[in-house]
């Protein structure tokens, strides 16, 4: 009955703090916040201009003295103070939906795997400085796997790969607890600079960050589709210095991803290689799920089943599987508190 009320009258905040997105889920409501991890200072005064979506349409367009940061590098915090106010703003903003808006919200955090305990201790810090009254901090991939409910505390072996924007972590779970992980910087913002850098080199011609995730979106592929796909671009000549426009397909997109994905496929055979052969075998069974968003590239799970030699799957609503998995720890934490990784004799003395 206790726990019941608790769960009605609490004020708990789940945050998926990503690289490219912070998706926020507020007990009682679901998610209610999906925007770019994207902040805009103004060089002048110091002060924040805009956060999230707002700051995002501002990218390439701003004077001088307004810069575009994005205070997430590969999944973990490079600028504290704006972090903190980008936490800030979006807990304020959870916050205000809720009826019990003077309560301080109780806070979970999804992180990286294989965060050290300085970057964790900042992540924490910065939740609490946003006013919560309590911050508990879980791995990406574990918070996805209890997203997409595969059974994390049995002592079955599961195998989840989060390709987000920063970074990919790639985990084996079983008995509550991560076996063996990896995590690496080939990821969707990699794959945007695979796309720059081939446009550049074939077509000499220099595209822009946003235009290159649009296309890795449009006709983005790892294996061929059957029915040829192409995209119109514009861009700035290299030799001429003068706008262009040109057309790509998706064979120049899938070239241009050729390495990362095989570094991918190279690192989850590494993660495996290591893995208990007992935990093995449950992967076999079972397969290996994807979530994040670059688990939408078009022929990505069939490449890996391919290379792997295992059944994949691609979650349903890959995106949000992390929040929806820190939304569902928060409402049970003590069945879950041995997933957390935030207890305070892990960490550092202040």
């Amino acid at each position: 009955m206790l726990n019941r009320f608790y769960k009605m009258f609490s004020n708990n905040i789940g945050i998926d703090l990503g690289t490219a997105n912070t998706l926020v889920y507020l007990n009682n409501h679901g998610i209610v916040i999906n925007e770019p991890s994207v902040v805009a200072v103004n060089q002048k005064t110091g002060k924040i201009v805009a956060i999230g979506k707002e700051a995002k349409t501002m990218l390439g367009r701003t004077p001088a003295h307004i810069n575009i940061v994005q205070p997430l590098v590969d999944g973990v915090v490079s600028d504290f103070e704006v972090t903190e106010e980008m936490i800030s703003y979006f807990v304020r903003k959870a916050n205000s939906l809720s009826p019990r808006k003077f309560l301080r919200p109780k806070l979970m955090i999804g992180v990286p795997s294989e965060i050290t305990n300085v970057e964790r201790r900042a992540v924490r810090d910065a939740g609490i400085s946003a006013g919560a009254s309590e911050v508990h901090i879980i791995e990406e991939p574990m918070a996805g796997a209890i997203g997409i409910h595969l059974p994390v505390l049995e002592p079955i072996g599961n195998m989840i790969v989060d390709i987000g924007g920063g970074t990919t972590d790639i985990a084996v779970i079983s008995l509550g607890g991560i076996v063996r992980s990896k995590n690496l910087k080939i990821a969707g913002d990699r794959f945007n600079q695979n796309i720059i850098s081939y446009i550049r080199d074939e077509f000499k011609m220099l595209v822009g960050a946003k235009t290159a995730e649009d296309i890795k979106i449009n006709i983005g592929s790892a294996m061929e589709q059957g029915l040829p796909l192409e995209a119109t671009i514009k861009g700035r000549d290299l030799v001429t210095g003068l706008p262009r426009e040109v057309v790509v397909t998706d064979r120049d997109i899938r070239e241009a991803l050729l390495a990362s994905t095989a570094l991918l496929v190279d690192s989850i055979k590494e993660v495996l290689e290591t893995t208990p052969p007992e935990i093995v075998s449950d992967v076999m069974n079972r397969g290996i799920v994807l979530i994040g968003g670059g688990a939408m590239i078009l022929g990505l799970k069939e490449l890996l089943s391919r290379e792997l030699k295992i059944s994949v799957f691609v979650a349903d609503d890959p995106l949000t599987a992390v929040v929806r998995g820190t939304g569902i720890v928060l409402e049970d934490l003590e069945k879950f508190k041995e997933v957390l990784i935030d207890n305070e004799d892990e960490l550092p003395p202040r």
